[in-house]
């Protein structure tokens, strides 16, 4: 069985379903990249009212959005940048909503990456994406275990991680993030590799959580507990508490 079945047919992690009624509208963003709606349908498993879209109003409306992606940097960005999507995503991220960018998504939010020179990413995070040491072999296709950096519980990066620190998640991938203070989580790859970066209202995950099994889906039900919020009220998230230096231990 993949480890898309294997999380699909999970049950449910507690906490997921919306006894108020309310199904948070998740857009996930559709630039015709790889396999996106296996993200789509482990978002609905988890209780979100989930659309793979690429209709700028459907996105403008959403509670939060998604960044899926797979393959190289820069044919996602290019294809991204035709949809006009990118566009899209830098607005949901300026509105202050939750927005998560999963794998190759994680990448387009950096600046740039070496994978494609010359090709500019979102820029919605400072920084680059590197090739994995020459040291360990590429890609990392592997179940990989999270280190959790310690951080505030409504932050984003607590919330997002919460009950994860130690899971097992499913990587596939040549590149990662630089560390930086952004990090949220590593796994050990022939020394520490970035898994999770989280900012303000972003969090993305060099993982997979569509293809992790139980913990991918509680990762992923933590996010439609944001959505839900900001459906509410507004996103009850201290974006102070990602960037508090007291909360990082020392590199």
């Amino acid at each position: 069985m993949s480890g898309v079945d294997q999380g699909l047919e999970s049950e449910a992690p507690a906490g997921a379903s919306n006894g108020d009624g309310r199904r948070p509208a998740i857009a996930v963003l559709d630039y015709g990249i790889g396999n996106l709606r296996s993200a789509q349908k482990a978002l609905e498993k988890v209780g979100a009212d989930a659309h793979l879209t690429d209709s700028p109003s459907m996105i403008e409306e959403a509670d939060g959005v998604v960044l899926p992606g797979v393959g190289a940097f820069g044919a996602c960005m290019s294809a991204l940048r035709e949809a006009g999507l990118d566009e899209q995503a830098e607005q949901a991220v300026a509105d202050g909503r939750p927005f998560l960018g999963i794998c190759v998504g994680m990448q387009m939010l950096f600046e740039e990456s070496e994978e494609s020179p010359g090709v500019a990413g979102l820029g919605l995070l400072p920084g680059r994406v590197v090739w994995l040491p020459d040291t360990v072999k590429r890609p990392q296709m592997q179940w990989n275990r999270l280190s959790c950096r310690p951080f505030a519980d409504d932050s984003m990066a607590g919330r997002m991680l919460r009950g994860l620190d130690g899971s097992w998640m499913y990587f596939v991938h040549s590149l990662a993030a630089e560390p930086s203070d952004l990090t949220a989580a590593t796994v050990d790859y022939g020394g520490p590799v970035v898994a999770a970066v989280a900012a303000d209202n972003i969090f993305a995950a060099q993982f997979h959580p569509e293809k992790s099994a139980e913990p991918g889906l509680r990762l992923l039900a933590n996010f439609v507990e944001l959505c839900r919020d900001q459906q509410g009220s507004g996103a009850d998230i201290n974006h102070a508490g990602d960037h508090a230096a007291d909360l990082h231990p020392a590199s």
